[in-house]
């Protein structure tokens, strides 16, 4: 009795070890020729095999196996059906227990039985989570072996702990082909991603190369008019060109995000006005303070316009005989989570209902209001413009990376 409770306290020993390896090891073919090592071993045979069910041939194909001569590992076994002890034991999930296969009626053997000397089998079903059961475990003895229920218990505890190894293996294989598919789409995006940024920022470059040939045949026409209504005009149509080239200037200098720094922009668009008004009678003198606010393309052409109406008009209209300062600040609006820009002259004031009569004003007005913006204007001293207009959040710039 003591020889036997130290058998199977080694049996339990064994399995509970093999579940750890199970469950640490991802190669499924190992798992399954250290099964049949241990099964082998802890019964005291030369001989076990793991064999795997091929729903397609209806065999049972030998995946892994203990013991046996080289060319063994990878035959089919038999059918599974009921014309051997594995395709019983497939067949009706029942353990199947061969003590002699010479005497057993009804089962013939492939001839690799013979040459390993095969007299007793034990066949225990590896079930499956879904479906077809995975296959069978199978010790193999040379000499007659009689298995009890202890031996059934064992086995039967080693398919179990199989059955969840193949699952878990099944469950890797999806996992690892659903993660090279998303690499796959990934690496196929990003292509199309780099071929769409190279097509648009040749787009770009093209854009912006006519828009600069478009405002050298206006100052071309320009220096060439003579009559003052004429060289307005084109002064006019001249800065809105200018603008919108220095909106493709910023936008090549981001990529393809899609998103512009208006107070960068602002301070290009600054530095250009004042060559493009006509040369003063007394100093004007342009200050731009320019903070970081970032907005969208639409966003971003708009407000250049708007700017460079504003600040012309300043230029044309504030100034009668003298000179002045016009300052451009930014800022933003916390609470409605807008930014501001204010440009405002110390010039002689603004009167609205003259406003139909200053040129480009009613095109800023257009122009904000496209863009969910606001334009308001207190001309008491001097006049101040003030721009409120949406700006794009720290969510909105990472959608857009």
């Amino acid at each position: 009795m003591a020889r036997d409770i130290a058998s199977l306290l080694r049996q339990q020993a064994a399995l509970a070890a093999f579940g750890s390896f199970a469950f640490q090891e991802t190669d499924l073919i190992k798992i399954l020729g250290e099964a049949a090592r241990i099964c082998a071993g802890s019964l005291g045979v030369r001989h076990c095999k793991v064999c795997r069910y091929r729903p397609a041939e209806n065999d049972l194909l030998i995946e892994a196996g203990f013991g046996w001569k080289a060319g063994v590992v990878g035959k089919v076994v038999s059918a599974a059906d009921e014309s051997s002890p594995q395709g019983r034991a497939f067949v009706t999930g029942e353990p199947v227990i061969v003590q002699n296969l010479q005497e057993a009626n009804g089962y013939e053997p492939p001839d690799f039985y013979a040459d390993h000397g095969i007299v007793s089998t034990v066949d225990v079903l590896i079930k499956a989570h879904a479906g077809a059961p995975f296959g069978v475990l199978e010790v193999d003895s040379t000499a007659q072996h009689t298995y009890d229920e202890h031996d059934i218990d064992f086995l039967t505890g080693f398919a179990n702990v199989l059955a969840e190894a193949v699952a878990t293996s099944h469950r890797n294989e999806v996992l690892q082909a659903t993660l090279a598919s998303m690499k796959e789409a990934i690496a196929e995006k990003d292509r199309l991603l780099d071929e769409r940024n190279l097509l648009a920022l040749e787009l770009q470059h093209r854009v912006r190369n006519n828009l600069q040939l478009v405002n050298n045949m206006l100052s071309d026409q320009l220096r060439e008019t003579s009559d003052d209504g004429g060289r307005t005009g084109l002064r006019g149509i001249i800065k809105r060109v200018m603008s919108l080239a220095e909106v493709y200037e910023h936008l090549l200098g981001v990529g393809m995000n899609g998103q512009i720094n208006i107070g960068a922009y602002a301070v290009a668009l600054c530095a250009n006005l004042p060559d493009l008004q006509p040369t003063p009678a007394f100093p004007i003198v342009l200050h731009c303070e320019p903070v970081t606010l970032l907005v969208n393309l639409s966003a971003a052409t708009a407000l250049g316009l708007v700017l460079t109406e504003l600040i012309s008009n300043s230029y044309e209209h504030a100034f009668p005989g003298r000179g002045g300062t016009i300052n451009v600040r930014f800022g933003r609006d916390e609470q409605a989570d807008r930014g501001v820009i204010t440009i405002a002259d110390d010039g002689i004031g603004y009167a609205p209902a003259a406003e139909t009569r200053r040129h480009g004003v009613g095109l800023a007005r257009r122009l904000m209001q496209q863009v969910d913006g606001t334009l308001d204007v207190v001309g008491d001293a001097g006049t101040a413009w003030t721009l409120r207009f949406p700006v794009l959040s720290a969510a909105d710039t990472v959608a857009m990376a």
